[in-house]
């Protein structure tokens, strides 16, 4: 399940897009064989990435 929501993250960038824009590359590298920086559990990469 995942640990954090949206609005916490938007606390963290200037605006919406860029979240999109920040967790969309993320995602890429995680599934490009980057290991996560936390504990996966069972989410998905682009949960992972938020």
């Amino acid at each position: 399940m995942a640990r954090v929501t949206v609005e916490d993250c938007i606390d963290k960038v200037d605006s919406p897009y860029e979240l999109v824009l920040v967790a969309k590359e993320r995602a890429v590298q995680l599934n490009s064989g980057l290991e996560p920086t936390l504990e996966r559990d069972k989410d998905k990469n682009t949960v992972i990435a938020l």
